[in-house]
C-alpha cells in the first residue's frame, strides 16, 4: 500500500492550493505645456504578473492502481458526489505570468470655447499560462450507477468502483501562448455654447486585433469540409473538417478576422436650466467596445492535437480500469507525443472559431437631473444599455435521442448518437462535443438611480443611494471567463430558449454610508485622547440573485449536462414555507412540487435565472485615528467590524432538480468579523 507522510494524512484538504504570486509595475509620464492654451501629456506603463500555483503531493491515481497515467506524480484528482474530493484541477501546480505595455499620447487646444483633444494609445500584451487542470486525470463519480440521486449513491458508486457520465477527463497539460495588440484612436470636442450649456462630442477608433496563439493552439471546424472529406495538411491525421493555422484559407494564428470598423461615437450635453447653478441636466449616449480576458483561449489548447483530451462515459472497467471495454474502442493515449504526425484522440473536444466573429459592443445613455438644496446635493437619473455580440457558444455534435444498435440513449452510447457519428462514422468518431463560437448575444438594461448626499458639521457626512433596475436578455457569454465545451446554448438554431434575466441583474440596492468625526477639545488632555477619531458606518440592502433550476443530470441524454433546465409546474407557487427541514437543517425555500424532471430526452421549460433567491442585507463599521508624531511620521489605529450585527441571513438553495436537498438552504454566509490594524508611516 502507498504510504503517506504525516504533513499528507488530512486528504480532505488536497482540493485547496497555494499562491506564490509576484507584480511588478512601472509608469513613466511628462506634461510638455506648449502654450498657455496647448498641452500634451505623453505616458508608458509596463506591468508584469507572475502567478505559481503550488499543490500538496500525496499520492497519483496509477500510485494507488487505477489503470491510467498521471503527468503529475503523487497528485490525483478524484470527484465524488455527495461525497469527497481529492485534489483539484485548478489547484494544482501551474504558471501564469502576463506581461503588458502601453504608451499614449494626448494633445489638448483651448481654441475660444472649445476644447479640443486628439489622443493615441498603443498598447501589447502577451500571457504564457503552464498548467495542469486535467493532466492527472479527473476522475468522477456521479452516483448514478446505483440508483437515482439519493444522498448515499456518490459513495455507493465509490465503494463498488462503478461510474457515469464524464467518469474520466484527462489531457496532456494545458498550454496557452498568446498574444494581442491594442490601437486606440479619438478626438473630442468641449465647446461651450453659452453660459448655460456645455456640448461633448467626439469620435473613438478602436480595431480589434483578435489574440494569436504563437503555438498555433487554434482551429476551425466546417462542416462543407467535414462532409467533403477534406483534411489537414498541417495535422494529416486529423479528421476531415478541422484546419489549422498553416492550411489554406486560415486566419493567422487567430483563427478570426481583425475587426477594422470599430467606430464609438460619443455626446452629452449639460444645461443649468436656472443660471444659478443650483441645477443642472445631465444627459449622454456613448459606444464602446470590450475585450475577452487573456485566458480565453486556454481550453481551445486541450483539444487534439496538442492536448488530446480524453472524455470516458459509464467505462465498463470502472475506477480500477476506465479504458477497459471503452465505448467507442477509446484506448489510453498517455503520455502523447506532439508533433505534425501526432494522434487524434477519440471524442474529442472542440471549440471551433470562426473568421466572421464580432468584437461586442456596449450603447450606453442616461439622463440626470441634480439640484442643491443648502448643504443637500440630491440627483436623480435613467441610466440604459445594450450589450451586443455577446461572444457565447452553440453546439453542434451533441447526442441526439435515438435508439443504438436496438439499445436506448445512455451515457454508454453518447458518442454513438452525435450527428457527426451517425454522418460519418471514420471521421465522426473522432468529434465528441463540438462547439461553435458565436457572436449573437443580447442584452439591455434600464434603471433609476437615486442620489442623496450632505456634508455637515463636526465632519459629519451621509450618503443615500437607491437603484431600481433590471437586465435581461442572451446568458452573460464568455467575455470574462475561460470557455469550455458543453457550456453554451441548448439548442442549435434557437438561441432564445436560454434567453433569462442577467446573473447580476438586482431589482432593489439600497446603501447608506454615513460618517462623523469627534470634535476639536480644547483640553489638551481631553484634545490628546478624544479628538480626531472618526467613525464611519455603511449599511446595504439588496434583492437576491436570480436562480436557474437545473436538471442536474442529463436527461436529454445528449451529454450537456450542465445547462439543461427542469420543468416547472404550472400553478404551483415555487417558493416553500420557509419552514426548517429537522433532518439536515436546511431551510425550506423552493417548493419541490413546483419543479419536475423533463420527458427523457426532452429539455424543461423553465426559463433561465426565473426563480429570485433570498436578498442581504449588512452593516459595516470603522472607527479610526491618526496619530501624528512629527512633519514625516504618523500611525493609525483602525478597528473595523463586518456584519456589525451579527444579522444570521442564508445562502442561496440547491437548485438541481436531481438532489435529494432540492430548494433547501443549507449554507450561511459569513458571521461578524472582528478586525484591529495598527499602521506606522514614516
Amino acid at each position: 500500500p502507498y504510504s503517506l507522510a504525516a504533513s499528507q494524512q488530512n486528504l480532505l484538504v488536497t482540493s485547496r492550493g497555494g499562491r506564490d504570486n509576484l507584480a511588478q509595475t512601472f509608469t513613466l509620464g511628462e506634461n510638455f505645456v506648449i502654450s498657455p492654451t496647448t498641452l500634451n501629456s505623453v505616458r508608458f506603463a509596463l506591468n508584469r504578473t507572475d502567478i505559481s500555483r503550488t499543490s500538496t503531493d500525496f499520492f497519483s491515481a496509477p500510485e494507488v492502481g487505477i489503470n491510467i497515467f498521471s503527468y503529475m506524480p503523487h497528485y490525483m484528482l478524484l470527484a465524488v458526489t455527495n461525497g469527497f474530493s481529492l485534489g483539484g484541477g485548478t489547484e494544482s501546480l501551474s504558471t501564469f505570468t502576463t506581461s503588458a505595455w502601453q504608451v499614449s499620447d494626448d494633445l489638448t487646444l483651448v481654441r475660444g470655447g472649445h476644447q479640443f483633444a486628439l489622443g493615441a494609445n498603443f498598447a501589447r500584451w502577451k500571457s504564457l499560462s503552464l498548467a495542469n487542470v486535467r493532466s492527472p486525470g479527473q476522475l468522477s463519480i456521479d452516483g448514478t450507477q446505483t440508483g437515482g440521486a439519493a444522498t448515499s449513491t456518490g459513495l455507493s458508486d465509490f465503494l463498488l468502483g462503478r461510474m457515469g457520465t464524464n467518469a474520466l477527463v484527462q489531457a496532456a497539460p494545458n498550454t496557452l501562448d498568446m498574444t494581442q495588440s491594442y490601437i486606440g484612436l479619438y478626438a473630442q470636442d468641449t465647446w461651450r455654447a453659452g453660459s448655460r450649456l456645455t456640448v461633448n462630442y467626439g469620435l473613438r477608433w478602436e480595431p480589434f486585433f483578435p489574440q494569436q496563439l504563437q503555438n498555433g493552439a487554434v482551429y476551425q471546424f466546417d462542416l462543407t469540409r467535414f462532409q467533403q472529406n477534406v483534411h489537414s495538411t498541417v495535422f494529416p491525421n486529423g479528421p476531415a473538417g478541422l484546419y489549422f493555422p498553416g492550411d489554406p484559407g486560415f486566419p493567422t494564428k487567430a483563427g478570426m478576422n481583425t475587426q477594422w470598423g470599430n467606430l464609438g461615437p460619443r455626446v452629452g450635453i449639460a444645461w443649468d436650466p436656472t443660471g444659478s447653478g443650483k441645477t443642472s441636466v445631465r444627459a449622454s449616449y456613448g459606444k464602446s467596445y470590450e475585450f475577452v480576458n487573456g485566458q480565453f483561449h486556454l481550453n481551445t489548447s486541450v483539444a487534439p492535437p496538442w492536448g488530446s483530451e480524453v472524455r470516458l462515459n459509464a467505462p465498463p472497467g470502472g475506477l480500477d480500469n476506465p479504458f477497459l471495454g471503452s465505448p467507442g474502442g477509446q484506448t489510453n493515449i498517455f503520455p502523447v507525443t506532439f508533433n505534425q504526425q501526432a494522434p487524434f484522440s477519440l471524442n474529442g473536444p472542440f471549440l471551433s472559431l470562426s473568421n466572421d466573429m464580432a468584437s461586442t459592443s456596449v450603447h450606453m445613455w442616461n439622463l440626470t437631473v441634480e439640484r442643491q438644496m443648502a448643504s443637500w446635493l440630491f440627483s436623480a437619473g435613467y441610466v440604459g444599455s445594450r450589450t451586443n455580440d455577446i461572444w457565447e457558444s452553440t453546439p453542434i455534435n451533441n447526442g441526439l435521442f435515438v435508439p443504438v444498435a436496438g439499445a436506448a440513449p445512455s451515457a454508454v452510447n453518447l458518442n454513438a448518437r452525435r450527428p457527426l457519428a451517425i454522418a460519418d462514422p471514420v471521421n465522426g468518431k473522432f468529434y465528441g462535443p463540438l462547439d461553435l463560437y458565436v457572436t449573437d448575444g443580447k442584452q439591455r438594461y434600464s434603471g433609476m438611480l437615486l442620489t442623496a448626499r450632505t456634508n455637515g458639521a463636526h465632519g459629519t457626512t451621509l450618503n443615500v443611494n437607491y437603484s431600481l433596475s433590471h437586465c435581461s436578455g442572451s446568458p452573460d457569454g464568455f467575455g470574462g471567463a475561460t470557455t469550455n465545451v458543453s457550456s453554451g446554448y441548448n439548442i442549435p438554431g434557437n438561441p432564445g430558449y436560454d434567453d433569462g434575466n442577467c446573473t447580476a441583474d438586482r431589482l432593489h440596492n439600497f446603501s447608506l454610508t454615513a460618517g462623523v468625526e469627534s470634535p476639536r477639545f480644547e483640553r489638551a488632555g481631553l484634545r490628546a485622547v478624544a479628538t480626531g477619531w472618526r467613525l464611519v458606518g455603511s449599511f446595504r440592502a439588496l434583492t437576491g440573485p436570480w436562480l436557474t433550476i437545473s436538471t442536474g443530470a442529463d436527461v436529454a441524454q445528449n451529454g450537456q449536462a450542465g445547462t439543461q433546465r427542469a420543468d416547472q409546474v404550472a400553478g404551483v407557487d415555487p417558493y416553500a414555507d420557509q419552514s426548517i427541514n429537522v433532518t439536515n437543517g436546511g431551510i425550506r425555500f423552493l417548493n419541490p412540487l413546483a419543479f419536475a424532471q423533463p420527458t427523457a430526452g426532452a429539455l424543461g421549460n423553465s426559463v433561465r435565472n426565473s426563480i429570485r433567491g433570498p436578498g442581504s442585507k449588512n452593516v459595516d463599521l470603522a472607527l479610526t485615528r491618526n496619530f501624528r508624531l512629527s512633519s514625516t511620521q504618523s500611525f493609525e489605529l483602525r478597528a473595523e467590524a463586518f456584519n456589525a450585527f451579527n444579522w444570521f441571513q442564508w445562502g442561496q438553495p440547491v437548485t438541481a432538480r436531481s438532489s435529494a436537498t432540492f430548494g433547501q438552504i443549507l449554507t450561511a454566509v459569513s458571521p461578524r468579523v472582528l478586525q484591529l490594524a495598527v499602521k506606522y508611516a514614516f
